[in-house]
């Protein structure tokens, strides 16, 4: 492994760990880097070992500063004329990830890194964590991670981070209690602890029942009902034909760990 990447990469078992390493510079997210996030997020989707990730930032102090705004004036010219979709592929949700995705916050969380707090699967923080969105205060609009905020912790705490700027950092009990995070952990050794620890748990589970179970949940930010429950319904049918359907009360009525098949078109 390349200490000096700006994004390490390991394999622990069925688990991948991803940190951004930029230490230096608040872990802030150059062209490099989102590159390299990117074609991060494509392994993990296609490797079959690999069946739950985690996301952190190196060091104790700064998960991830958002953009590197030495950088910004790549957001002129040509990507005028391209959709967010197209130029936007740094997060596990923007590269449509369809396996578990844990977000372990061990620092300060700025601007462009709301979009992993935003679109991981479940987000775990250090009680020193702190959440703010600078984008205003360096005269630039925060237009799409402030949108994944709002879905997962309510307009309010979007509007408070993204019209204060740098005057207002969220603490991370408050964030908590708004369920813009999911866990707290004392420090950063114990949130990889915990991270680990539940990565392991979950990539024990049926990955086809698990690529589901994601979609359906996501979904409901998306849908109204009755379209949400519908169209989760019509998910968990459509896994009574996979193979992990019928695994897995054969292994818990014999007592066994499950033989889960990573194929998401296998039959039954």
């Amino acid at each position: 492994m390349d200490e000096s990447s700006p994004l390490l990469f390991e394999i622990e078992g069925h688990v991948a760990v991803l940190t951004l390493n930029r230490p230096a510079d608040g872990n802030s997210l150059n062209p490099e880097l989102l590159l390299a996030l990117e074609q991060a997020w494509q392994r993990i989707e296609s490797e079959e070992q690999i069946r739950v990730a985690i996301l952190t930032g190196a060091g104790e102090r700064h998960f991830c500063t958002g953009a590197a705004v030495g950088v910004l004036k790549l957001g002129v010219g040509t990507l005028h004329n391209k959709p967010s979709a197209a130029v936007n592929r740094f997060s596990p949700r923007m590269c449509h990830v369809t396996k578990p995705v844990i977000c372990a916050v061990n620092g300060l969380a700025n601007g462009g890194a709301l979009h992993f707090v935003a679109d991981c699967d479940i987000v775990i923080a250090s009680s020193h964590a702190v959440f703010m969105d600078t984008h205003v205060s360096v005269g630039q609009v925060s237009g799409l991670e402030s949108i994944g905020i709002a879905r997962r912790a309510g307009i309010g705490a979007a509007l408070l981070m993204g019209l204060a700027g740098r005057s207002y950092r969220m603490p991370a009990e408050r964030a908590y209690q708004l369920g813009m995070i999911d866990l707290i952990e004392p420090g950063a050794a114990e949130v990889m602890l915990r991270a680990r620890e539940l990565a392991k748990g979950i990539a024990a589970n049926s990955p086809q029942a698990m690529r589901l179970t994601k979609r359906a949940i996501w979904a409901s930010t998306e849908m109204n009902d009755p379209a949400a429950p519908d169209y989760g319904w019509e998910l968990l049918k459509s896994h009574w034909a996979h193979p992990d359907f019928e695994e897995g009360p054969r292994a818990f009525a014999e007592k066994r760990p499950p033989r889960w098949n990573p194929d998401p078109n296998a039959r039954g």
